[in-house]
């Protein structure tokens, strides 16, 4: 019997259930639970290396009932189910948010910026990395390379910024700083920033032909694998096409992930379009994995986007991508996939190491709990909790996808705090790097001696709903035992 199932996170999923499941007897206090324990059950990557998702675990209901009731908060239950190694599974309280911020939609002020901590105790400072087009933030007077210190006239610290930053306030002011040679020092500048409800961020920041020693440099910063922005990313590699650009620095150093299918349209537009050629294959769990075949479990390069346009491709052998620890999944996914086709010169820092991908699940039974839009009236009116678990794992054609350490850059070259440079522009550091290596021409300019530099503790995109997701978006036929 064969089930058809369009595995997207964030939009449309058509999936025939089989599922039988008897809930008669279940407590009301346990409905969550009970979703999250029968979703996990089924498609979690680890499920066989989990006790607490053992098909025979439970012998009776009312031991199954005890189970869930035993951690009465759905987040502590949660983490008992998953695996030990398990860094990235997550869950949200209400679905729509998490669907929203998968689509590159969320509630925001429109400052991207990493926390890094200084000093001997416990202080940390804020620095901004860009502004997103259109937000709050856009309109005030704050912008890349700008440092901050305190939020509402409290010193940041590693106890506080969470609450200061990420809590529920939808205002705060920052109390903003500057940096000479290894010190901060705080100032009387303050900006004030409102949340707001709504804002969409085109993950395609910059996109620019840089003319250098004869050589047509293509640069595109790219922040996000946001499935409904492709067409202006091809949009971009179509403007190198006409550039006649021949070489291409891919700068995802705040890139956290997103769609696998958007990353397998951009691997597409770096390499080539043929269709023969295999980009990634998926790895899940020994129940489904059963059920697919090798062609279901293939994705090659495309020559289409998934409106129909012809894919711009560079056709190239080369790239240099600027990559850092806040660099994960599809970004990552895109450097291991076109690594046994390309020579990818890694720039910038040792990524995340996220090589699994991840559906969205909701309380649907009718539809083996995959989130679906248009099943939305399906979904249990008495629980809005979503959870993002890791499903599967990636390998390309290679077969390799063991880089839970993070891919390890080719030159390693940390952001300067005190110059992080404009973006784009080609005295900015890290793009600075990538023109030498290509032209063989250093840029002393770029290359002053650090003023500070400094492990990134998080990144604001790790706070947005979505975090370092990477999600499936492709149909998938499925076999039913």
């Amino acid at each position: 019997m064969k089930k058809y199932l369009l595995l997207f996170t964030g939009l449309g999923i058509l999936l025939t259930s089989c599922n039988n499941d008897d809930d008669a007897n279940l407590p009301a206090n346990v409905v969550v639970q009970n979703f999250m324990w029968r979703a996990m059950n089924l498609w979690y990557f680890w499920q066989g290396e989990v006790p607490n998702l053992a098909d025979n675990k439970f012998s009776t209901n009312q031991e199954y009932n005890d189970f869930l009731e035993a951690s009465p908060d759905p987040l502590t239950f949660y983490e008992s189910i998953q695996f030990s190694e398990d860094r990235f599974s997550f869950s949200g309280e209400d679905y729509t948010t998490l669907v929203n911020g998968l689509n590159g939609i969320s509630k925001s002020n429109g400052l991207e910026f990493g926390l890094v901590r200084f000093g001997s105790g416990d202080d940390i400072f804020g620095y901004v990395r860009y502004i997103i087009p259109g937000s709050n933030a856009a309109s005030k007077d704050i912008d890349r390379g700008d440092i901050f210190t305190r939020v509402n006239g409290q010193q940041l610290t590693g106890n506080n910024y969470r609450a200061l930053l990420f809590g529920d306030n939808e205002d705060y002011t920052l109390g903003m700083a500057t940096i000479s040679g290894n010190e901060i020092t705080d100032n009387d500048d303050q900006v004030s920033l409102t949340k707001l409800e709504g804002l969409t961020e085109n993950p395609v920041l910059v996109s620019t032909t840089l003319d250098i020693s004869g050589k047509k440099i293509g640069y595109i910063m790219y922040n996000g694998f946001t499935r409904g922005f492709d067409e202006e990313l091809n949009d971009a590699f179509g403007q190198f096409v006409t550039d006649n650009v021949t070489e291409l620095v891919l700068d995802m150093r705040y890139n956290p992930g997103g769609s696998v299918n958007s990353s397998r349209l951009l691997a597409s537009m770096i390499y080539g379009t043929n269709t023969n050629d295999l980009y990634i294959k998926q790895r899940w769990n020994d129940k489904i994995q059963n059920q697919l075949s090798a062609t279901q479990l293939e994705d090659r390069f495309a020559a289409t986007t998934n409106d129909g346009t012809p894919i711009n491709t560079l056709n190239l052998s080369k790239v240099y991508v600027i990559a850092t620890n806040s660099s994960a999944s599809a970004s990552e996914l895109v450097m291991n996939g076109l690594a046994p086709y390309v020579d990818v010169v890694h720039i910038g820092e040792t990524t995340r190491g996220k090589n699994e991908f991840s559906i969205t699940m909701v309380d649907d039974p009718g539809n083996d709990y995959i989130y679906n839009k248009s099943r939305e009236g399906s979904i249990n009116p008495e629980n809005r909790w979503a959870i993002q678990p890791l499903v599967g794992r990636n390998e390309n054609a290679d077969g390799f996808s063991d880089y839970t350490d993070g891919l390890a850059p080719d030159i390693v070259l940390e952001e300067d705090y005190g110059n992080l440079g404009v973006l784009g522009d080609v005295n900015e550091p890290l793009l600075a790097r990538a023109i030498q290596e290509i032209t063989g021409v250093t840029n002393k300019r770029a290359f002053a001696v650090p003023q500070m530099t400094g492990k990134v503790i998080i990144g604001s995109e790790m706070q947005k709903p979505g975090k370092d997701n990477m999600f499936l978006d492709k149909p998938i036929t499925l076999n039913f035992r």
